[in-house]
């Protein structure tokens, strides 16, 4: 929620803390406060899509601080929008907010904006980590408070509610956490922090009873709280005079300070209720005692935590059923565990609850139609299998129905083409227009390609089935995997999808930027791994260099190349809904790395060195694995049954490509016949090699060795059902 100018106020008044070793304890970690902090404090790039490498390693470094001074972190993330719809207003001038910011870097000034991906990237290093997390139906500070108070732990946050709640373990806000400077003994390392409690603070205001914090939070005005009850209030009462700097505060604020104390003569949060709203006046007493009321129960927490119950199970726990939106009381348990888990986006709870998105602000062309317009049909296949209930006339929540025609959760009672009734459910999508925040009502709608699927069934279909669900969706045929190792079979797809779906086309250097930017994850990752018949191996150490010494350094001069950046802006779209598409289909194809798949500042690099007259052979000279693969990844996109595919034109074509390829025997049975296909890999790269003529696509024709290939290719040759095995 937050306390409009409390951080300040508080952060700036040293007395208001106590200095604390963290080491040895719980600690429940707000992780979306976490994850911003890190990126924005780090000076990671911004304006080129993000450096999602740069900022994995971050993350583990985070948490080995942690680890090191025997302090066990609890993570949990918000969830989706608030089902009421109270707080839809501000989170619309946010994103208003951030397509403002997002312009002013696409221009070089100034801004702050997250990169599409990170919060993936985050959740991802979590989930290799085994730091245990949770991800909340809505907004996480309630459920965040709760928990560490029923463990009587700290919180790590940087919201100012929490210097409202009543937490016995206090809070620690991020300005003063200083992870990233270990101290102690061996036996005895600890993190350095300045810690909070309401006890202490109240004491500073005349002892002021802690219950009255409440109170003086909705009336400061928080995310909940109507802006002109604010201003009304402190218009009409009359306070008193406290200079600025009182109490050696550097950033203090007279009008908060001046609160407290008023406050603080009160003995009682019903006394002061009722002074309050004498204040206030009016005629609509009673209204107003009913929304300051509901605003100060949100401050009131439970004896007992469902979280510390979640956390305790050994495997993922279904959310707690009390409270739960009406929409998502009747969904699948698979459903609900995913979410609760993390492997499913908060995006689907939206669709499910509301109907309606927010679609993230990136940095491109504010000239140029939004970048998520190149990956709306992707998010048609996904509403599509959330929203199937709608089209087979089930009743919709009341939620969703209450709405009625034209605000954007009507299905049934929206009209169609000619004014006739619409039966197809819709979502409303609040994206990017030039430099306003629009929104565009969408149609659950999937591709002919795409065989229907039921919701509460997904986990229980065929990969087979499933995995013509998420290639239909992408246009690829199922060919085009047999020779890619699995990790890298999304990004792939995804990098077809794009290419057939952005606009402007990209050019040759960007797709050859992408594929060498696939290369060099790949070989950072593997040769890094332990585990992994590449590990510490030279050449592949080489070529990351060699690669990595084209970034774009974010503090140089050199200018944002805007086009290149909105062309990566769409790519990042649809890795983003494919993602999600992926995980609702319970993974067809394993997840992708984020951290190894994507690097902006090296794509801007490696495109202008690649325009500029630099060959790709060239820069992964001396490793025959980087330039396989890299082979590999070009033949899938650009090879000759592809742009056969290509040339029938999308539609009827692609369809037709994509009923070849199911009743194509081995290829078409998907996973038995991937797994024959693998079996076959051999006869097929040399069978490649030869049909190329020895040409720069062959997988054999640059020096690549027979055992060289079986090494690389120790994942690609498992089938579609191996795939679940791997993911386990």
């Amino acid at each position: 929620m937050g306390v409009h100018g409390l951080t300040s106020f508080v952060e700036g008044n040293r007395q208001f803390f106590t200095d604390m070793r963290l080491r040895d304890c719980r600690l429940v970690v707000d992780g979306c406060s976490l994850y911003f902090r890190l990126y924005f404090n780090s000076g990671l790039d911004q304006a080129r899509g993000g450096d999602y490498d740069m900022f994995a390693v971050l993350v583990r470094q985070f948490f080995a601080a942690l680890s090191e001074c025997g302090v066990q972190p609890f993570v949990v993330l918000d969830g989706g929008m608030d089902q009421t719809d109270k707080k839809f207003k501000t989170q619309q001038e946010r994103i208003l907010n951030k397509i403002r910011e997002a312009h002013s870097l696409s221009r070089g000034s100034h801004g702050c904006v997250l990169p599409l991906l990170a919060r993936e990237v985050f959740r991802q290093v979590l989930s290799e980590l085994g730091v245990p997390l949770v991800q909340c139906i809505s907004e996480a500070d309630f459920e965040i408070a709760s928990l560490a108070k029923h463990w009587g732990c700290p919180v790590l946050t940087s919201d100012s509610d929490f210097y409202i709640f009543d937490l016995k373990g206090g809070y620690l806000p991020f300005s003063f956490f200083e992870w990233n400077n270990v101290n102690g003994k061996a036996k005895e390392r600890y993190i350095p922090a300045r810690h909070f409690t309401v006890n202490r603070f109240c004491s500073h205001f005349n002892h002021m009873n802690k219950q009255l914090l409440p109170l003086f939070a909705v009336v400061t005005g928080n995310d909940y709280t109507p802006a002109k009850i604010t201003e009304i209030f402190f218009s009409r009462v009359e306070l008193e005079r406290v200079p600025s700097g009182r109490k050696t505060g550097r950033s203090s604020s007279p009008r908060i300070e001046g609160f407290l104390l008023w406050l603080s003569q009160f003995t009682s949060p019903v006394d002061a209720m009722e002074e309050v709203l004498g204040v206030l006046g009016g005629q609509q007493k009673g209204n107003l005692r009913t929304q300051l009321s509901a605003g100060m129960q949100d401050y009131q927490l439970p004896h007992n935590s469902s979280l510390a119950q979640y956390f305790s199970s050994p495997q993922p726990a279904l959310p707690d059923a009390q409270g739960l939106p009406a929409a998502l009381v009747s969904q699948p348990e698979w459903l609900l565990r995913m979410v609760a888990s993390g492997k499913l986006s908060s995006f689907v709870l939206d669709v499910l609850v509301l109907q309606k998105v927010l679609l993230v602000a990136q940095v491109e062309n504010s000239n140029l139609p939004s970048s998520h317009t190149s990956s709306l049909s992707i998010r048609k296949t996904i509403y599509s299998l959330l929203l199937e209930k709608a089209r087979q006339g089930s009743p919709m929540p009341q939620a969703v129905t209450q709405r009625g025609r034209g605000r954007g959760r009507g299905d049934r009672n929206r009209q169609g083409k000619g004014g006739q009734q619409c039966d197809t459910p819709c979502v409303d999508e609040y994206d990017r227009h030039e430099l306003n925040l629009k929104k565009n009502t969408v149609e659950a709608d999937r591709p002919n390609s795409v065989p229907p699927l039921n919701l509460s069934a997904i986990d229980k279909a065929s990969a087979q089935v499933k995995l013509q669900v998420l290639l239909g969706t992408l246009g690829v045929m199922g060919h085009v995997l047999e020779p890619l190792p699995p990790h890298l079979s999304l990004p792939v797809c995804v990098t077809y999808f794009w290419m057939n779906n952005c606009k402007p086309k990209p050019s040759h250097p960007l797709l050859q930027a992408i594929l060498l930017g696939m290369v060099y994850g790949e070989l950072s990752w593997r040769s890094g791994h332990p585990n992994d018949p590449l590990f510490g191996s030279k050449a592949s150490v080489y070529v990351c260099q060699q690669l990595s010494q084209l970034r774009v350094n974010p503090g140089q001069r050199r200018g944002l190349d805007l086009g290149v950046a909105h062309l990566l802006s769409q790519w990042q779209s649809c890795m983003w809904v494919a993602m999600f598409l992926n995980q609702l289909l319970c993974f067809p194809l394993p997840e992708p790395q984020c951290a190894w798949v994507f690097s902006g500042t090296l794509l801007h690099g490696l495109e202008a060195a690649i325009r500029g007259g630099h060959q790709c052979e060239s820069l992964l000279a001396g490793d025959s694995v980087a330039w396989q693969l890299y082979s590999i990844l070009l033949e899938a996109l650009t090879g000759p049954a592809v742009s056969a595919a290509v040339d029938k034109g999308r539609g009827g074509g692609q369809r037709q490509a994509h009923q070849r390829g199911r009743g194509n025997g081995g290829r078409g049975r998907g996973n038995e016949g991937r797994g024959r296909g693998n079996e076959g890999r051999g006869r097929g790269n040399e069978g490649r090699g030869r049909s190329n003529g020895g040409g720069r696509r062959g997988n054999r024709s640059r020096g690549m060795t027979y055992s060289e290939s079986d090494l690389y290719n120790r994942f690609a040759q498992l089938n579609f059902d191996d795939y679940q095995q791997w993911l386990s």
